[in-house]
């Protein structure tokens, strides 16, 4: 009886768990799948302004804020996002290597995953990360001026 017990209670346990809705792939809560004015609405809503004189008005928008110290673009085609990369802005390559390790530990968190990291070098490393509909590359070069850059793109619809 208690085996029994214990069996429907394992069955309706995972019944459960596989009920979760699946969450879009996003990037930091704005779903890849929303329009592209949507977007910029949402991105405007959170202090990022656009930045024109980068921004090609029929491909990318490029977004700036001016208390934090990142610039944001968005490349779409038609009306859907196609990648969205974030480029941070550092002094130093010590600071650049620190936030590079503070990004990569936090989508390890949020992701509850491990990243494939195919270069690992104390000048340039890479964290790939991929997602059930989704890559994010966390990306550190520190040659003569120091960059970093976090790129979200979701997979390819198969047809």
């Amino acid at each position: 009886m208690k085996k029994l017990l214990f069996v429907l209670v394992a069955v309706m346990a995972f019944v459960a768990c596989s009920k979760q809705p699946k969450v879009p792939f996003n990037y930091r809560g704005l779903a890849f799948t929303m329009p592209i004015a949507e977007f910029v609405d949402s991105m405007n809503a959170r202090g990022y302004a656009v930045d024109s004189a980068a921004s090609d008005s029929g491909r990318t928008v490029v977004f700036a804020n001016p208390q934090e110290p990142i610039r944001v673009l968005a490349a779409f085609s038609g009306d859907k996002l196609q990648v969205i990369q974030e480029s941070y802005l550092a002094s130093s390559n010590d600071s650049t290597r620190m936030l590079w390790q503070q990004i990569r530990d936090g989508l390890e968190k949020d992701l509850e995953a491990w990243p494939d990291c195919p270069i690992l070098k104390d000048d340039h490393k890479v964290a790939n990360f991929d997602t059930s509909d989704g890559f994010i590359s966390v990306i550190l070069e520190n040659t003569y001026t120091p960059t970093l850059t976090v790129r979200y793109e979701p997979k390819k619809e198969e047809k």
